[in-house]
């Protein structure tokens, strides 16, 4: 084991589309445990969008990351020394420890993972926060019923790919929008989607999705907001719901693009719009990853992950990831297992 822990740091804050130079790969001293606590060596890293939002000097639900310090984010790694009885030495466990090398947590920030289920990686994908988000997305904010039609937005994605796996296991006709035509057989080939189109190839998105889902949009799970959008709301169906998990699109504006102001939709189709983050369930997370490994167990949920190596490579991943170079989520290894 080494005598130091590299981590990156987050340096300078954002204008904009974020830069390489706004982080820096620095060398720290190796963390020592203390009483209750455990040592875990990183094995894989998350890059995820809503980082963006912790980048700016005031996030808007959740405090921003300090300057020169660790960039916080979900990991999974192994216990490589333990001063806390409910971890041996060896067990894999996962929680907010960060874009580092090593690090040290106590009970309360992390949790055990079990290999037998799937891939450890996967803690931080199908089976982790974004396979999560899409399961209440799609079972709560949305209530979504057998015979309903779900479009998706940022279906490609790490959290649009599952929410759209779920709808069909609920017997939902589901329809996504991605960006690249190998995107769009991924998920007509692979995720059994029943329709899908390329956005990039687009432009008007209210004509592709009335296209798309000629009996109208009863949920819409949406994940990028802006023109996509737009087409959406054009679309739906009385008593839709949509629900509002992001606006990738947004993240990197300096001003918020204005679009048409849509909310009479929701008047004259009584529809329901809402917004959510995955955290108001926290509670309910137990059953919720039961479930999900039982589908994925039973092959009824399929991922894919975009793997970068290198702890040094994180930013660049995590850039990639907003400029949506990903299919499926985008991680990074930090180590062997």
């Amino acid at each position: 084991m080494s005598d130091c822990n590299r981590q990156v740091w987050l340096v300078s804050r954002p204008t904009g589309w974020p830069s390489e130079e706004n982080f820096r790969l620095v060398e720290t001293p190796m963390p020592v445990p203390g009483e209750g606590q455990v040592l875990v060596r990183m094995l894989y890293t998350s890059v995820d969008p809503y980082l963006r939002g912790r980048m700016r000097e005031r996030a808007s639900y959740i405090d921003p990351i300090p300057l020169d310090s660790v960039m916080q984010a979900s990991s999974v790694g192994r216990v490589v020394q333990s001063r806390n009885p409910k971890f041996a030495e060896g067990a894999y466990v996962g929680g907010m420890l960060g874009w580092q090398e090593y690090a040290v947590a106590g009970e309360r920030e992390i949790r055990t993972i079990d290999p037998t289920l799937a891939p450890v990686s996967t803690a931080l994908g199908i089976l982790g926060m974004p396979g999560l988000t899409a399961y209440f997305g799609l079972t709560e904010i949305l209530q979504a019923k057998a015979g309903e039609i779900l479009l998706v937005s940022g279906a490609a994605g790490a959290v649009g790919s599952v929410a759209g796996q779920i709808g069909k296991i609920l017997g939902m006709r589901v329809a996504g929008i991605a960006g690249g035509e190998a995107k769009i057989r991924w998920l007509l080939d692979d995720l059994k989607f029943d329709a899908a189109y390329d956005y990039q190839a687009e432009s008007d998105h209210r004509a592709r999705i009335a296209a798309l889902c000629p009996g109208g949009v009863d949920c819409y799970f949406d994940n990028v907001g802006g023109a996509i959008s737009d087409g959406a709301l054009l679309n739906i169906n009385e008593r839709a719901r949509i629900a509002i998990c992001g606006q990738i699109s947004q993240y990197n504006l300096d001003k918020p693009e204005m679009g048409p102001r849509l909310l009479f939709q929701l008047i004259v189709k009584r529809a329901r719009m809402e917004g959510f983050l995955v955290f108001d369930f926290a509670k309910r997370y137990g059953p919720a990853l039961t479930q999900m490994a039982e589908w994925v167990r039973a092959g009824r949920l399929i991922s894919r992950e975009t793997v970068i190596d290198g702890i040094e490579n994180t930013p660049r991943a995590f850039l990639g990831m907003m400029r949506g170079e990903n299919t499926g989520k985008m991680i990074v290894r930090i180590a062997a297992e």
